[in-house]
């Protein structure tokens, strides 16, 4: 298979997520723990069967930013699941889209990153988006429990951000190292939150929700992390941001055809203003890279 194909694929299975997670019988934070441990699992008798070795050196220097990155990836699983229950997978895909929208305004701080009059239009052509979206009239429109829905979106969107500007200070991590340690680091730090919260009560889970979690687990986490990540070595960077927007566009199609989810106008508009943002922003940034080398 070659990286245009793997890379296709695991954006296809992304966004077919939020159907599965939509009908499994657990909160959120129970989906997500079991993400984790089956995704983490399946990672681990991976790199063992492909012979991929972990640099122990290399993790012990980047134990703390490891174990906040793995932290936060936990609570964005749990954040993301709770934007599906509350609206329309439409809905929370482009809230939680905004994620690079998010990086964008916390880089000059955080990466003393120039904020350019180009990337400013772009925040607010992503904020009149997310505007359109949340107001458009489909999916519950103004009602509170779409507008909570897009809020966990959101809020998925910036502990997603958080996980892209700590990664950038992650040095002599391959992509698939980090990502398996951050599974393992999620798995550990949800344990304790789950049984406080939740009890881990699978008493309620039936034959198709212990199904929807093994493929959640198991293609959803294992095959698709590593589908992308071996992908990328053989890509350009603007081939893979132009390939990643499958990944939004898929789930609205995916929620239209199996959901009946529908999408007014209006908020159609919106979801081209916020993709479109990113892209826009997501080009100059390769174009920029590729003047400096």
């Amino acid at each position: 298979m070659n990286g245009k194909l793997k890379l296709l694929t695991a954006m296809l299975i992304w966004g077919s997520i939020g159907l599965f997670v939509k009908n499994i019988n657990l909160s959120s934070s129970e989906i997500a723990l079991l993400r984790g441990i089956i995704g983490s699992l399946f990672l681990i008798v991976l790199s063992v069967l492909i012979k991929q070795k972990l640099s122990f050196h290399a993790l012990k220097k980047n134990a703390i930013l490891l174990i906040l990155s793995g932290a936060a990836v936990g609570f964005n699983w749990i954040l993301l699941f709770e934007a599906y229950r509350y609206t329309t997978i439409s809905n929370a895909t482009l809230s939680y889209y905004f994620a690079p929208i998010i990086v964008m305004i916390l880089a000059p701080f955080i990466l003393k990153e120039k904020l350019t009059l180009f990337h400013a239009g772009c925040i607010i052509m992503a904020m009149l988006g997310l505007f359109l979206v949340n107001f458009g009239g489909a999916g519950g429109g103004t009602s509170s429990q779409n507008v909570i829905g897009i809020l966990y979106g959101l809020s998925a969107a910036a502990m997603y951000a958080s996980i892209v500007l700590i990664n950038k200070f992650i040095k002599n991590l391959s992509g698939f190292e980090t990502t398996l340690v951050q599974l393992i680091v999620a798995v550990i730090v949800l344990f304790p939150y789950v049984m406080i919260k939740d009890s881990l009560d699978f008493s309620s889970l039936g034959g198709r929700s212990v199904l929807f979690v093994l493929i959640v687990g198991i293609i959803h986490t294992g095959i698709a992390y590593f589908l992308y990540f071996t992908s990328l070595k053989d890509l350009k960077g603007q081939t893979i941001a132009v390939l990643s927007y499958l990944d939004p566009v898929s789930a609205v199609i995916f929620a239209a055809i199996f959901l009946s989810e529908s999408m007014t106008i209006v908020q159609i508009m919106g979801g081209i203003l916020i993709l479109g943002s990113t892209y826009l922003s997501e080009r100059m940034e390769i174009k920029a890279k590729k003047l400096q080398t």
